[in-house]
């Protein structure tokens, strides 16, 4: 039974007639536990006897544990993830720049939502990088809640406000708003050269992610997709985007003394939903067609070499095809579309789906998304779905090749 005792003040060694009180309580192993710092005896017997409430019904924090600092736990917590490792370094990225300068050495239970939001308010960064920011802290503290060393989560279920605008309106501007027409995808394929500039059009026209298109085997280029439809059968050429391939990444992997290893290698799909089948338009099916007759390599959007891309070095590329380029001697480029990223050709893709009337339920599932709510239980793609996205990918690249005043993408 929880009890108080008395504990007197020290001054210059000598115990003087000051006193506070500690509370005793039995742990659950049986040892005795106890809290200094009560005003009053009551006071102390009290929260005594509500911890050894909290024991018996099994929602008991040990005070200890609550104490422990942010950034302590935060390690614990990494080190128990299995993520994708681009998730792991992207984490240790957020924490190491942004959150452990401010919340290394604060005790869990004294992080509040109060100064989690003001403190997110004083942040430089992107509006989306601050929700990240705060969202991983969320799932830390719910990893400590789960591992008992709080009672609550104080971020959980709360969302920011007042967030500086200047910061949401430039990532906004500088990101989500960038596409290609279908004339400037040519025109870069072009430029990029046959090789490499397939990789442009694919992206452009399938909505790959960059690292799935990297990682694209040969066995799962053009296969077939068969459906019944109308008393007969739909068939259309296909690239499968495989789960037991992944995709190709490149990330830094954190070594046991902190220090960074670049990493470049097949790993697991983004989520489930990324795993599919992408129906391609009949131009496409011809070009990947010859790509892979005469390819010798495993990975149908490697370096003409059969070496994977190196992301910066992809990125470069890409600057010099869309941003353009001026030389004192030799060929010299016109701009295409300056800052252009292969991101943002996926984001052309999806806006090309929405032109040309693709149904929502096929628009979410060739790009690899979840359709959300229970439309995305309900609904299915049908073969008369596909025709019409197919037709319309088509239509969208001969029009472009006519205002081109182009026969082929590719030069003769």
């Amino acid at each position: 039974m929880a009890y108080a005792e008395k504990v007197y003040k020290v001054r210059n060694g000598q115990k003087t007639k000051q006193f506070t009180w500690r509370s005793r309580y039995k742990k659950p192993d049986g040892t005795w536990g106890s809290e200094p710092g009560f005003p009053t005896k009551g006071t102390a017997e009290k929260w005594g006897e509500e911890q050894e409430a909290d024991i018996r019904a099994g929602r008991w924090i040990d005070p200890e544990m609550a104490r422990q600092t942010f950034g302590t736990f935060a390690e614990r917590w990494m080190a128990a993830q299995q993520p994708r490792g681009q998730t792991v370094m992207n984490r240790r990225e957020r924490l190491t720049h942004t959150i452990l300068p401010r919340w290394r050495d604060t005790p869990l239970i004294d992080i509040t939502w109060f100064e989690v939001e003001a403190w997110a308010r004083t942040l430089t960064c992107a509006h989306v990088t601050t929700k990240i920011c705060v969202r991983l802290m969320s799932q830390i503290l719910s990893g400590a809640v789960d591992a008992r060393h709080l009672a609550v989560n104080p971020l959980q279920g709360r969302r920011l406000k007042g967030l500086p605008a200047v910061a949401a309106n430039k990532r906004k501007s500088q990101d989500e708003d960038m596409w290609a027409r279908p004339e400037e995808v040519l025109l870069m394929a072009r430029r990029m050269g046959e090789v490499d500039g397939l990789l442009v059009l694919s992206m452009a026209f399938l909505g790959f992610r960059v690292e799935e298109a990297l990682g694209l085997h040969r066995r799962n280029a053009l296969l077939t997709r068969t459906q019944k439809h109308d008393g007969g059968v739909f068939t259309c050429p296909i690239v499968r985007i495989d789960g037991d391939v992944g995709a190709l990444v490149e990330y830094y992997r954190y070594g046991d003394d902190g220090r960074r290893i670049k990493f470049r290698g097949l790993e697991q799909l983004k989520n489930e939903s990324s795993a599919r089948s992408v129906d391609v338009p009949p131009f496409l099916a011809e070009l990947l067609a010859a790509r892979l007759k005469d390819w010798p390599h495993d990975f149908v959007f490697s370096r003409s070499d059969g070496t994977w891309w190196p992301r910066n070095s992809l990125t470069d590329k890409i600057r010099h095809v869309a941003d353009g380029r001026i030389r004192s001697r030799g060929e010299s480029w016109e701009p295409i579309k300056p800052g252009l990223t292969m991101r943002d050709l996926r984001h052309s893709h999806d806006t090309y789906q929405a032109q040309i009337g693709v149904k929502p339920v096929l628009a979410f599932e060739q790009a690899g998304h979840k359709y959300p709510g229970i439309k995305g239980t309900y609904q299915h793609s049908t073969p008369a779905m596909r025709q019409e996205r197919l037709d319309g990918l088509q239509e969208l690249y001969v029009r472009a090749l006519g205002n081109l005043g182009w026969e082929s993408v590719w030069e003769s």
